[in-house]
């Protein structure tokens, strides 16, 4: 696969979506989760969204139930919950795993363009989250994979994909890079 318009993911209601529907967009790819401390975020993923869309950003959530349990219910109660709950209007796809052998190929491909680049060591959520990986892996931060819900990827408009940002990322601070885009 050479870019991301090669995939195809499954919708909330089980149909196929290309991605290719999506080319000459700047993406913004997120595994999310309904039941998460970082939830609130689509607050600020709908506020890019709907600040940007006219202009060509397309943002595609991922709910994931792999960290914590923290997405646990169905496709439909999902899409439900951040419909009425955020107000949230972009695409929701299907509920999938970004890690481990069922992993969903986009997130594959995802984390093999852009992989892990460490947190933000000089914040107590960065600090609190290097701490609790490195008890379990202490070589955690070699390893390409998602570490948490609402960890963010940026895909220019030829489908390339350009940036990643970890979780404590909030969405306010990827206006720059995704203005620099569109």
């Amino acid at each position: 696969m050479k870019n991301i318009y090669d995939f195809r993911v499954e919708k909330m209601d089980g149909g196929k979506q290309a991605l290719k529907d999506y080319e000459g967009k700047v993406l913004l790819v997120v595994n999310t989760a309904s039941k998460c401390g970082f939830t609130p975020q689509f607050d600020g993923l709908e506020a890019l969204y709907e600040k940007y869309k006219d202009q060509g950003l397309m943002i595609l959530g991922f709910p994931c139930t792999q960290f914590a349990n923290q997405d646990p219910g169905s496709n439909e109660e999902i899409e439900n919950f951040c419909r009425l709950t955020y107000g949230v209007s972009f695409p929701m796809m299907a509920k999938i795993d970004v890690n481990g052998d069922n992993a969903e190929p986009l997130f594959v491909f995802l984390k093999e363009q852009q992989g892990f680049r460490g947190f933000d060591l000089n914040t107590e959520k960065g600090k609190a989250f290097d701490e609790r990986l490195s008890k379990d892996d202490p070589d955690y931060a070699q390893k390409s994979d998602i570490k948490w819900n609402f960890t963010k990827f940026l895909v220019d408009r030829d489908g390339n994909v350009v940036a990643r940002y970890e979780p404590m990322v909030e969405p306010a601070a990827l206006e720059k890079d995704i203005e620099r885009l569109l």
